[in-house]
C-alpha cells in the first residue's frame, strides 16, 4: 500500500479519535443537568399538547412548573386529579381546582341575526373577518364557519343546524383552545359551577343592537336592578354596555325572565 495513503488513514482514524475523547469530554463537562421531575410531570400529563396552559404542549408546562413554579392548576384536560398529582410529586400542598368550560357567548343565529351580505369563501372566521369584519350585522356576532369547533381536539363542539357553534359539556376540559380560534371573541371560559351567563358581547347600544339581532343584549340594566336581583351581585359595566356575571348568581330567576331581549342562557346543572 502507498505509504503516502496508509499515513493519511492513519492520521484520519487519529483525528476522529482526539475529537470523539474531546466531544466526550465536552458534553460530560458541560452537561446540563434535567430536574427528573419534568420527565415525571410530562408522563402523568394529558398528552395532549393542547397549549391550553399557556405553553407549548404537556412537557412545556411541565418544566415551567419545575423550574419557574408555575402553577400546578393550569392544566384543564387533567383537571384536579392532575393537579393533586403534580403537587404529590412536588411535595407541596395541593391547590384547590375548579373546572371550566367554553360556553358560546352569542345568541344571533341565522334566525335571530341580521346579514350584511352572503359569504362563499373560505370556511374559517378569521379569513371571513378579512371581507369587512364579515357577514353578520353585528360587529360583535358570530360568524358561524366554526373555527372553534375545529380548534377543538376533544370533539366537545359542533355546529347546529342554526348556523352556531354547541358546546357538550361533558366532554368539554376547559383547554380554551375555542377561545384563542374565535376573532370575535364569543367563546369564553366561565367555572363550571356557573349556572348562568349573557349569550352575547356585543359593545353596542340598545337601537344598534336592536337593528342587527333580536336577542341581543342591550344593556337596559334591568338584571343589576335591585328590584330584580336583591342580592345585588350583578353590575353594568357601562364602558361595553354589558351586565357583569358573577361565577355565583343565586337569585337570578326574575332577572332572567325580565330580560327583553332573553339574552340570558341558564345552564341544565
Amino acid at each position: 500500500m502507498n505509504p503516502v495513503f496508509l499515513s493519511s488513514i492513519v492520521a484520519l482514524g487519529v483525528l476522529g479519535l482526539t475529537f470523539g475523547a474531546i466531544l466526550a469530554i465536552a458534553s460530560r463537562k458541560f452537561a446540563i443537568e434535567v430536574d427528573p421531575r419534568i420527565e415525571e410531570l410530562t408522563e402523568i400529563l394529558p398528552g395532549a399538547n393542547c397549549g391550553g396552559c399557556g405553553y407549548p404542549g404537556c412537557a412545556g408546562y411541565g418544566e415551567a412548573v419545575v423550574t419557574k413554579g408555575e402553577s400546578i392548576t393550569l392544566c384543564g384536560p387533567g383537571g384536579p386529579e392532575t393537579a393533586g398529582n403534580i403537587a404529590q410529586i412536588l411535595g407541596v400542598e395541593a391547590q384547590e381546582m375548579v373546572p371550566k368550560i367554553a360556553v358560546v357567548q352569542c345568541g344571533g343565529s341565522h334566525n335571530n341575526a341580521r346579514q350584511k351580505y352572503e359569504y362563499d369563501g373560505i370556511k374559517d372566521c378569521n379569513v371571513a373577518t378579512l371581507l369587512g369584519g364579515g357577514s353578520k350585522a353585528c360587529e360583535f356576532g358570530c360568524l358561524g364557519l366554526g373555527s372553534c369547533v375545529e380548534a377543538c381536539p376533544y370533539d366537545a363542539m359542533a355546529m347546529r343546524d342554526d348556523g352556531l357553534p354547541m358546546v357538550f359539556e361533558d366532554k368539554c376540559t376547559g383547554c380554551g383552545l375555542c377561545v384563542t380560534a374565535c376573532p370575535k371573541g364569543i367563546m369564553e371560559l366561565i367555572t363550571a359551577t356557573q349556572k348562568v351567563y349573557v349569550a352575547c358581547v356585543s359593545h353596542l347600544r340598545a337601537k344598534e343592537v336592536k337593528a342587527v339581532c333580536s336577542v341581543g343584549c342591550t344593556g337596559c340594566g334591568l338584571c343589576a336592578n335591585p328590584k330584580f336581583t336583591p342580592s345585588g351581585v350583578v353590575t353594568m359595566n357601562r364602558e361595553i354596555n354589558l351586565p357583569i356575571i358573577p361565577g355565583k348568581w343565586d337569585d337570578y330567576e326574575t332577572a332572567v325572565e325580565k330580560c327583553p331581549t332573553q339574552c340570558f342562557v341558564v345552564r341544565e346543572m
